[in-house]
């Protein structure tokens, strides 16, 4: 008997995520971002989600993905780097979400410059895990598979 096919899970990464070992190793660490995918995908699979990262530096192409996520019910974990404090573009993309929606960052936002403690994704997300380092990306494939479960 073949293993169930996990559930498609969407981490959308945006501007600058990509050069994630190389950008602040002092606030975001010396990790790699293919290190970062190997780990969502490596938790997803032990969480049987199929862990679809992606990364872009163009807010279009994240409306695109959450339009992508909405159309196709699919969950979501969301960095969207700086774009996580203006872009009611992607905000109003989210509201049209059909399956959970998790809000993540490596640092904790709370704790940095003032503008960054403003997110215009929060309000329409099931929740947010900041300041853990790459394991607010495992935390918050946790909280994915658990509201999955739960419905």
């Amino acid at each position: 008997m073949s293993e169930p096919r996990g559930r498609r899970v969407l981490v959308l990464n945006g501007p600058n995520l990509g050069r994630l070992g190389k950008r602040e190793p002092a606030v975001y660490g010396t990790a790699t971002y293919a290190d970062l995918v190997a780990l969502c995908q490596s938790a997803g699979s032990e969480l049987r989600l199929d862990a679809d990262v992606r990364q872009t530096e163009y807010e279009g192409e994240l409306v695109t993905w959450a339009h992508e996520a909405c159309d196709g019910r699919l969950p979501v974990v969301l960095n969207a780097g700086a774009l996580t404090h203006y872009s009611y573009a992607l905000m109003d993309a989210l509201k049209m979400r059909t399956a959970p929606l998790v809000e993540v960052h490596i640092s904790n936002i709370a704790a940095r410059e003032g503008f960054r403690r403003e997110s215009v994704v929060t309000p329409v997300a099931d929740g947010i895990i900041a300041g853990f380092g790459f394991q607010s990306y495992v935390l918050a494939l946790r909280a994915v598979a658990a509201l999955l479960d739960s419905r």
